[in-house]
């Protein structure tokens, strides 16, 4: 099947860039890290090394898929390698799915490796909810970190459009909180400048509901909320792939 040749060959791509290597990187960070907050923490100390690392861990594997979907389609632009898949007998959705699908196994891929060592501070279930979660956001920033490489002409400005976006996304809702806040003047412009940030919030995933801390810290969360957040991962995803299939087949390459 076309679709799962492309995305071996997207896995394949990224082993070979080194990205193993840099997930493991990540890791060593991580782990020196927590052995450097055992050491200094007065109290607390168990969970503060299993916030820091979380957090830390996520950021890497958001920051890793961002890069390796961006670099990998601008090298194959360059190389004229996209060309050369268009000129097969093979139709651009097959691509563009084929290719997501592989930058989507590569974020779930990365998202087990980052969540085996959380093993050591927090319960088996939370950590698979908290991997399961990753997973869908690194697939959700590789749909849009595709979309932004497909769209822009260089890789810089797509890691910044992704990076932008993410950032946005994951600080909308303290964004929403000040500027509902009570002490804010109630003046006309303040009022549009809170619907403005509303219609904004409505528009981007709330990605402070996912892979949450907390989940590792306190416990699992309850069934119904975890599946509404995966759920609107995976509506979000597919609307970006969408977006990006769209833009895909009205480009000339």
């Amino acid at each position: 099947m076309p679709t799962a040749i492309l995305a071996r060959l997207v896995l394949a791509e990224a082993r070979r860039g080194g990205l193993p290597w840099l997930a493991a990187g990540s890791l060593a960070l991580a782990l020196l890290l927590a052995a450097f907050l055992s050491q200094v923490a007065l109290t607390e100390a168990r969970n503060l090394q299993l916030a820091v690392i979380a957090a830390l861990l996520r950021a890497c594997a958001v920051f890793l898929v961002a890069v390796q979907v961006s670099t990998s389609v601008m090298r194959e632009v360059n190389d004229k390698g996209l060309e050369l898949m268009l000129s097969l007998p093979l139709s651009r959705a097959s691509h563009y799915i084929g290719r997501l699908a592989g930058f989507a196994l590569m974020a779930a891929a990365l998202a087990l490796v980052f969540a085996l060592p959380l093993l050591v501070w927090a319960t088996p279930a939370a950590v698979a909810l908290w991997a399961i979660s990753l997973a869908l956001e690194g697939a959700l920033v590789a749909a849009a970190a595709l979309f932004f490489a497909m769209t822009l002409a260089q890789p810089v400005p797509a890691i910044a459009a992704t990076a932008g976006l993410y950032l946005l996304a994951r600080s909308m809702a303290a964004i929403q909180a000040i500027a509902a806040g009570p002490l804010v003047d109630p003046s006309l412009a303040n009022q549009a400048a809170r619907f403005s940030v509303e219609a904004v919030a409505l528009l981007l995933p709330r990605l402070d509901a996912v892979t949450r801390t907390d989940w590792l810290l306190y416990g699992a969360p309850d069934a119904a909320a975890f599946f509404a957040a995966m759920a609107m991962l995976g509506v979000y995803g597919v609307l970006l792939a969408a977006a990006g299939l769209f833009d895909f087949y009205r480009r000339s390459v």
